[in-house]
């Protein structure tokens, strides 16, 4: 998932399966219901979207209205890469497989979406054939067909055009990357990527040099979504993409607003997945986040879009007055800190496992909000709701309580050579919430063991050619980098690869920041993508990850948790595991 991205039923039951999933958390959600089922226009209590489903609801009509101090990194389905703008993608694009509309851990489970169910693999799992439903239409009317979904994925290798957006597909399909995108293919019909195949408008298959068995979870992302060849317009694209879900574009002014309205062309009968309440769906972008929260918590916006949780002022009020309204989150995002292994003295395991002893973790969770608005200590770096993740601890931070432990800190500095302990510098970045209190909470504890330190602030919006420089950050002495990171799919592969796997190691816009290039746990990830079991395949997982912790090259702080606002008109609030734990902005609907 990216530094701020998230994420995110192997069956469908059918068009049933929202409705029956409302009726049955109701309890859960605490909402009072009318006879015709919509909300009460109540707040539904403290935790009811963490729960279950806050308001459960099946009436339609109203306008949704979202809040943000972000825009979308774009609009483009094939360009986005950020968890909020896939979660808001889902009302304008659809893909061959999606995630259900549940709540919990079961929203991450993939289900058939513009297919008539998941894919027929064979070949020992390196072919994927889809049929794809009848009645899916694009919003003029027209069929989408196979040679749409291909067309609209085949758009990620322009890489000169459409910037952005998970590169998964173009390594899996074509690790040699010999096909140009279709602006420079030379086919009559611009399909010239021959690992995929449409044999027919109604089939797709897709032909893998090699298995890899999380290939439907980046068919799920919203780069896998159909892009109609007669209305794409390339770069320019992104301003109003052509709908193949309930909403269409009525107006798109980037860093501004947004207002989707119904396309009237879509057929419930066709779509399974989506609720489609609301008759309007509203974005106002406003960067003063102060002022976000006071607008929330006066009620004229119904949830925040970038979903990164209240300030601290908006949070202490709404959890004062307005405790019913608040949901406390449990995101996947993982808070933690990168030890540069190519610097001294972080290539030598025991400095780094000075820095783990010697680090107060519970100071730094207090720093970043507490338990309930900062998150729960975190033992190691697999999110809870990932496949393979435990509680493994080999250092002992949750049997302190997360206090230092002084002695071991300064027995393993005695081991590494340096028992006067060393200088280093910590990297934070100054617009990411708490993390360079953070790091100056760090920096406090380690100066009791005499590991000196200096906190580097830099703007997170320059972090791929500053820590994502190896270069960069030799020059600068970045041993230390404090780090983020959320799943782009809930797979070990989808959170872990980019952040440890040597191979993924790059010059720029490097996310390996630890710069660990281990055989052993490079080839834990080539052997769990073989498996089409995803437990067993989370067992390889969870071997990975301990190796991860065994080698001390990453130190992770804590779980995300955020305190999050949802209106008393809203209605189907509920955190998802399929976009980091935020709503599931499809199944909203609004009390008019």
């Amino acid at each position: 998932m990216t530094p701020q991205r998230s994420s995110r039923a192997r069956r469908v039951a059918g068009a049933a399966v929202v409705v029956a999933a409302l009726t049955a958390t109701a309890a859960c959600g605490g909402g009072d219901n009318d006879d015709n089922g919509g909300g009460g226009g109540k707040a539904a209590g403290f935790n009811a979207g963490v729960k279950g489903i806050a308001n459960p609801s099946t009436k339609a009509g109203g306008t949704l209205k979202f809040i943000g101090k972000q825009d979308l990194d774009s609009a483009d389905p094939q360009r986005q890469y950020y968890g909020m703008a896939w979660d808001f993608s889902r009302f304008y694009s659809r893909q061959l497989v999606t995630y259900a509309t549940k709540p919990g851990p079961a929203g991450a489970e993939l289900v058939p979406d513009l297919a008539q169910d998941k894919a027929a693999i064979s070949n020992d799992g390196k072919t994927y054939t889809y049929k794809l439903r009848e009645g899916i239409t694009w919003e003029d009317g027209t069929p989408i067909t196979s040679k749409d979904i291909k067309y609209g994925i085949q758009r990620i290798w322009a890489t000169d055009v459409i910037t952005g957006g998970p590169q998964y597909l173009r390594q899996v399909l074509d690790p040699g990357n010999t096909y140009k995108g279709p602006y420079k293919d030379t086919a009559p019909d611009k399909l010239g990527l021959k690992a995929i195949q449409t044999p027919d408008d109604k089939t797709i298959v897709f032909n893998l040099p090699k298995a890899n068995g999380d290939f439907e979870q980046m068919l799920a992302m919203p780069a896998g979504s159909p892009v109609k060849k007669e209305m794409d317009k390339g770069a320019q694209y992104q301003l109003k993409p052509f709908s193949s879900g309930p909403y269409k574009f009525e107006k798109y002014e980037p860093k501004k607003s947004i207002s989707l309205v119904r396309n009237d062309k879509w057929a419930k009968a066709s779509d399974p997945v989506r609720p489609a309440l609301p008759d309007k769906v509203t974005v106002t972008i406003n960067s003063n986040i102060e002022a976000i929260d006071e607008l929330l918590i006066k009620g004229e916006y119904d949830l925040d879009l970038n979903a990164t949780g209240m300030g601290q002022a908006g949070r202490g009020k709404a959890l004062k007055e307005s405790k019913d309204n608040v949901d406390n989150i449990q995101t996947a995002f993982v808070r933690y800190v990168d030890f540069v292994t190519a610097l001294e003295p972080f290539n030598n395991i025991e400095c780094r496992k000075a820095v783990i002893y010697a680090t107060d973790f519970a100071s730094i969770q207090q720093v970043r909000g507490g338990p309930q608005a900062g998150g729960d200590i975190a033992p190691n770096m697999l999110p809870k709701d990932v496949k393979g993740a435990d509680d493994y601890d080999p250092y002992g931070v949750l049997e302190r309580k997360g206090k230092p432990d002084v002695a071991k800190a300064k027995d393993a500095l005695k081991k590494c050579g340096k028992p006067d302990g060393f200088t280093t510098n910590i990297s934070a970045r100054s617009n990411n919430p708490q993390e360079v209190p953070a790091a100056e909470a760090l920096q406090e504890s380690l100066k009791a063991v005499g590991i000196k330190t200096q906190v580097e602030s830099i703007d997170g919006a320059e972090s791929a050619s500053i820590t994502g420089s190896p270069a960069v950050v030799k020059q600068r002495n970045l041993g230390l980098i404090m780090s983020g990171w959320g799943p782009d799919f809930p797979t070990g592969q989808g959170f872990s690869q980019p952040i440890i796997d040597g191979r993924f190691i790059s010059e720029n816009g490097n996310y390996n920041m630890s710069q660990t290039n281990d055989p052993k746990i490079n080839k834990f990830f080539d052997d769990a993508l073989l498996e089409t079991d995803p437990n067993k395949a989370g067992e390889i997982y969870k071997q990975m990850n301990h190796a991860v912790s065994d080698l001390a090259v990453q130190m992770p702080l804590v779980y995300e948790k955020n305190i999050t606002w949802r209106s008393s008109r809203l209605t189907n609030a509920y955190s998802t595991g399929a976009y980091s734990g935020r709503y599931d902005y499809v199944s909203l609907g609004v009390v008019k």
